[in-house]
């Protein structure tokens, strides 16, 4: 599991050990991080387009679920940045 480590951490057994067992809690909490993360990016992206057409995050978001549109984050964040016809259809489906 050491394979490609740099110096005494590929074949040093007591500091590869070691060394492995850092990467493996890394990985571990940082694939639960990397959800938070593009939970926050998606916030960000769906913040700014809702911006330009005179709304902010929440109030958005507020009416999305007043009218029970069902659109996760992950489909809004790319509507508002890859297709803005469509993101405005949305937002002016709520105002």
């Amino acid at each position: 599991m050491a394979r490609g480590y740099f110096g005494r951490r590929k074949n040093v057994w007591t500091v590869a050990k070691n060394a492995v067992e850092k990467a493996l809690g890394y990985a571990y909490r940082d694939r639960r991080a990397k959800k938070r993360n593009f939970r926050a990016l998606w916030i960000t992206r769906i913040n700014a387009g809702a911006r330009i057409h005179g709304m902010s995050y929440s109030q958005l978001m507020g009416k999305l679920h007043a009218h029970s549109i069902e659109l996760n984050r992950k489909v809004l964040a790319d509507l508002a940045m890859n297709h803005p016809e469509a993101f405005k259809s949305v937002v002016d489906r709520v105002k």
